[in-house]
C-alpha cells in the first residue's frame, strides 16, 4: 500500500501559500448559492443532482485566474470547496425531505433548515475521522474520480498551457452537446431499445457526455460491475416478473390488474428499487465491517487528542481537533432529541447518530469508488427509515406521527452521507494539491451553514410553485420512500423484494467480490451504467496503448464539467419559465430519427475522449 510520503503534493508540506482569503470565501459563496438552488431543483425534477465540485474548480478557476488574474491554487481549492457544499445539501434535502409532503405534512421552514444543518454538521465531522485512513492510507484503492479530476484541473489551471487548453475543450464539447439537446431540445436524452424475444428487457443509454467521462475517470473494473448490476436488474428480473406475470395472468403489484400495466420502467420502480435497497444494505454493512480498523484508529485519536490529523501533524496532514469533532459531533445528536422542532424525541435523536455515523464510513468510500453523482445516497435512506420504522411500529409510536418522525431521521442521515460524500472528495482534491486538510474542513461547516438557511426557503418556494409530487416536480428519487413508510406503518412492506437484494449482495460476497458497485448497478437504471462502461472501455483502451492517461483526464474532467454546468443553466431557466423560449427543437425530429442522431453523437462523444489521448502522444 502506497504511504502518505509517496505521494508529493503539488504545494508542498513546508510551503505556506495564502488558502482561507476573502476572494476565496466570497467566490465560493457565490458559487455555492448559484449551484445549490440549482440542484435542489433539479433532483425534485428528475430525481438526480450533479455533482457540483468538479464544475466549481472549473467556475473558480475562470472567475480568479482568468477575470480577476488573481488568487493561488489552495485558494481555488478553498472557492471549489465551499461551492460543493451547497450541491451537496441541496442532494440530502430533496432526496428524503418531500417524502413528508407526499405523507400529507407540510414541513415547516425551520424544520427542513434544522435538518440540513445538523445533518451537514454530523457529515463533516464524521467523515474528518475517517480522512487518514480513506483518504491517504487507500490512495490507490480509492481513487475518488472527481477529486482527482479536481486536482487535476486546478494545477493544470496553475500551470497554463496545453493542458489548461484541453480542459477547456472537454468543457466546450460537453457544454454545447448538452444545451443544444436541453436546452434546444433537438434531440431526446437517452435511447431506449426492446430486446427482442425477450418480454419486459430492454436496453439503452442515457445520452449525456458527463457520465461517458465519469466512465474514463473511474476505469473499466468498477464500471464493468455496475453494469453486470444493471443487466441482472433489467435483462434478468425484469423480463422474469413480465414473462411469470403473463403466463400466470396475475397481478404482482397491487396498484396495477396485469403485469403489461406496468412495463419494463414500472416494474423498475416497483419492484427493482426495494430489491436494490436490500443488495445495497448488505452491500454497505459488509462495507462498514471492513472499515472497522477506522473506526479503531478514530476512537483512538479522539481519546488522545493527538495521533493521525492531531495537532502535531505536518500542514497537509492536520484536521480539526478531535475534541472539537466529539462536540460537535455529540451536541448535534443532543439537539436533534431536545429541540422542539424536531419530532423525533431521544430515541430517534439516538438513531441519527448511529445511522449518521454508519453511512458517513460507507458514503466517504462509496464515493471513491465511483463519485459523488453515482453516490446511492437514496438506498442509505431507505435503509435508515427501514430500520427506524420498524423501530417505531415495534414500540408502539405509530400513525403519522411515527412515519414523519422516520422520515425525519431518514432526512438527517441523507444529508449527512451526502455531505460526507462531497467533502472526501474535496479533501481528496486537498491532499493531491497540498492543501491544509483542518482549512477545508471548517470551509464545508461554513458553506453547510449558509445553505442550510436556504434549503427550507428554496424547497418551500418549489414546493408553492409547482408543488412537490405533481407532474411538474414528481421528485422520483423520493416516491419510494413515501411507499416505504406507509407500507411499514400498514404492514404491507414487500420483504420478499427486499430478501432478494439481500441474497443477491451475499452472493457477491460468497464470490470474493464487493456487492456494494455490484448493488448500485441493480438500483440505478441500466441506461445509466452503459456509457459509464463505454467510458471505462476507452480508458482501458488507452492504458493498453500505453498513452497518456492525464491528457484524457483532463479532457473527460472538462467534459463532465461543461455537461453539469450547463444541465445547472438549464435548470435555472426551467425555474424561472424561461426553458420555453429556447426550447425551439422541441418535437422538430420523429423519434427514429431523434434517436438515431443522439447515438450517432454520442459515438463522437465517445470518440472524442480516445483521440485527446491519441492527439497528444509524443
Amino acid at each position: 500500500m502506497k504511504k502518505s510520503s509517496e505521494v508529493k503534493p503539488y504545494i508542498p508540506p513546508d510551503q505556506k501559500v495564502p488558502e482561507i482569503t476573502w476572494l476565496s470565501v466570497i467566490t465560493g459563496i457565490v458559487l455555492l448559492v448559484f449551484f445549490g438552488a440549482a440542484n435542489a431543483y433539479l433532483g425534485l425534477k428528475v430525481g438526480m443532482t450533479v455533482s457540483a465540485s468538479i464544475p466549481a474548480a472549473v467556475m473558480s478557476m475562470a472567475i480568479l485566474k482568468g477575470i480577476l488574474r488573481k488568487g493561488t491554487i489552495l485558494e481555488n481549492n478553498i472557492a471549489q470547496t465551499i461551492a460543493s457544499t451547497g450541491e451537496a445539501v441541496a442532494a440530502g434535502v430533496v432526496f428524503s425531505v418531500p417524502a413528508l409532503f407526499m405523507l400529507d405534512y407540510k414541513p415547516t421552514l425551520t424544520l427542513v433548515s434544522l435538518i440540513a444543518l445538523f445533518g451537514g454538521i454530523i457529515g463533516v465531522v464524521a467523515m474528518v475521522m475517517f480522512r487518514h485512513y480513506l483518504i491517504v492510507e487507500q490512495h490507490d484503492e480509492l481513487h475518488y474520480p472527481e477529486g482527482t479530476a479536481c486536482a487535476e484541473i486546478l494545477i493544470a489551471g496553475e500551470e497554463g498551457g496545453v493542458s489548461a487548453k484541453q480542459v477547456f475543450q472537454g468543457g466546450f464539447i460537453g457544454a454545447l452537446f448538452r444545451f443544444v439537446q436541453s436546452g434546444f431540445m433537438l434531440f431526446p436524452e437517452g435511447i431506449e431499445m426492446a430486446i427482442p424475444k425477450l418480454p419486459g428487457g430492454v436496453i439503452g443509454m442515457d445520452a449525456y457526455p458527463s457520465l461517458a467521462g465519469v466512465g474514463y475517470l473511474i476505469g473499466l473494473e468498477i464500471s464493468g460491475v455496475m453494469l453486470a448490476g444493471g443487466l441482472l436488474a433489467w435483462v434478468v428480473i425484469i423480463p422474469l416478473i413480465s414473462i411469470v406475470g403473463q403466463d400466470l395472468g396475475i397481478a404482482l403489484f397491487p396498484a396495477v390488474d396485469t403485469i403489461a400495466d406496468l412495463g419494463p420502467w414500472g416494474i423498475w420502480e416497483n419492484y427493482i428499487q426495494y430489491i436494490g435497497a436490500g443488495a445495497l444494505t448488505v452491500g454497505g454493512i459488509f462495507e462498514f465491517i471492513k472499515a472497522m480498523p477506522v473506526v479503531a484508529d478514530s476512537i483512538k485519536g479522539l481519546s488522545k487528542g493527538v495521533g493521525v490529523g492531531g495537532a502535531n501533524a505536518i500542514r497537509t496532514e492536520r484536521d480539526m481537533s478531535p475534541k472539537i469533532l466529539a462536540v460537535l459531533f455529540l451536541v448535534s445528536v443532543l439537539a436533534v432529541a431536545v429541540i422542539p422542532a424536531f419530532p423525533v424525541g431521544i430515541l430517534g435523536a439516538l438513531l441519527v447518530g448511529l445511522f449518521g455515523f454508519l453511512f458517513v464510513s460507507i458514503s466517504s468510500r462509496i464515493v471513491g469508488v465511483v463519485g459523488s453523482s453515482s453516490n446511492p445516497v437514496s438506498g442509505m435512506t431507505i435503509a435508515t427509515i427501514f430500520f427506524s420504522s420498524i423501530l417505531f411500529r415495534a414500540i408502539g409510536f405509530t400513525g403519522k406521527e411515527g412515519m414523519v418522525a422516520a422520515v425525519v431521521i431518514g432526512s438527517i442521515v441523507t444529508v449527512a452521507a451526502a455531505v460526507a460524500g462531497d467533502i472526501s472528495q474535496d479533501l481528496k482534491t486537498g491532499y493531491l494539491v497540498g492543501a491544509t486538510p483542518k482549512d477545508q474542513q471548517v470551509m464545508e461547516l461554513l458553506g453547510g451553514v449558509i445553505f442550510a438557511g436556504m434549503s427550507g426557503l428554496v424547497l418551500s418556494l418549489l414546493h408553492e410553485a409547482y408543488t412537490v409530487g405533481s407532474s411538474q416536480l414528481p421528485a422520483p428519487a423520493t416516491s419510494v420512500i413515501a411507499v416505504l413508510v406507509k407500507g411499514i406503518f400498514s404492514g404491507n412492506l414487500p420483504w420478499g423484494l427486499i430478501l432478494i437484494g439481500v441474497a443477491i449482495g451475499i452472493t457477491c460476497e460468497l464470490m470474493g467480490k464487493a456487492s456494494l458497485p455490484f448493488a448500485i448497478g441493480v438500483y440505478l437504471p441500466v441506461h445509466l451504467s452503459v456509457p459509464v462502461y463505454i467510458g471505462g472501455v476507452i480508458r482501458h483502451v488507452v492504458e493498453k496503448k500505453d498513452r497518456d492517461i492525464r491528457h484524457g483526464t483532463l479532457f473527460s474532467s472538462g467534459m463532465v464539467a461543461g455537461d453539469a454546468i450547463i444541465g445547472i443553466v438549464i435548470a435555472i431557466l426551467t425555474t424561472t419559465g424561461l426553458s420555453s423560449v429556447v426550447a425551439f427543437g422541441d418535437g422538430l425530429l420523429g423519434e427514429s430519427a431523434g434517436q438515431l442522431l443522439v447515438t450517432g453523437l454520442m459515438a463522437l462523444i465517445f470518440a472524442s475522449i480516445y483521440r485527446s489521448t491519441a492527439r497528444r502522444q509524443k
